[in-house]
């Protein structure tokens, strides 16, 4: 059922009022001059007298001012988005000053995308790299063989003289030239248990 015209007015009256009531009463915590940026706005909130009424003030100017106060003039616009700062004339930025920064925004995600594409194809191109080192690998080596070791290199005895001996010294050379009348002995008479042995007589 619509309400009747006074009846309208009357609650548009006590909407508007309360509108009007909450923004005075928001505006309040600052006085009459309203500050001119986010560092004046802060040295009023400090002013407040309880904790919960300074958090909230400095809160308001956050969302009031979005630049900050350059120690040589003009402000700064910190971007959380792209985690860097540009430099604006005025406390907040300007329709061009922010349409800047958009544009700047979107370069940076390009920037982003194709930085992540370069990084997967390469860790792509790794894994197939790796595979192929791994697939020859195992072709060189077939499953299951395993590498016969090396027999070690022997020495003959007869050839090697004793450090320190003067050259053409008996006592260094006897053990060669005794090896070699034994090899000579085994050439033309056989080894000792090859001999034959002569028969002993039968005893009377």
């Amino acid at each position: 059922m619509p309400l009747p015209g006074s009846q309208t007015l009357l609650m548009a009256a006590m909407i508007g009022c309360a509108l009007l009531a909450t923004s005075q009463a928001r505006a309040q915590w600052w006085g009459t001059d309203a500050p001119a940026d986010f560092e004046e706005c802060a040295d009023l909130a400090e002013k407040a007298t309880t904790k919960e009424a300074k958090t909230a003030a400095l809160s308001e100017c956050n969302a009031k001012f979005a630049g900050r106060r350059k120690p040589g003039g003009g402000y700064s616009y910190f971007d959380f988005m792209q985690n860097r700062n540009f430099d604006i004339a005025d406390p907040n930025p300007t329709p061009e000053e922010q349409r800047h920064i958009d544009e700047q925004y979107t370069a940076y995600l390009d920037n982003e995308r194709r930085s992540n594409i370069a990084a997967a194809f390469a860790a792509k191109q790794q894994q197939l790299q790796q595979a192929s080192l791994k697939s020859e690998s195992e072709k060189a080596t077939p499953t299951g063989s395993i590498a016969k070791p090396q027999p070690a290199a022997t020495t003959d005895l007869r050839h090697v003289k004793p450090s320190g001996c003067p050259q053409h010294s008996f006592s260094c050379d006897w053990p060669r030239l005794s090896e070699g009348i034994k090899d000579l002995k085994k050439a033309l008479f056989g080894s000792p248990s090859n001999r034959i042995r002569p028969k002993q007589g039968l005893s009377g």
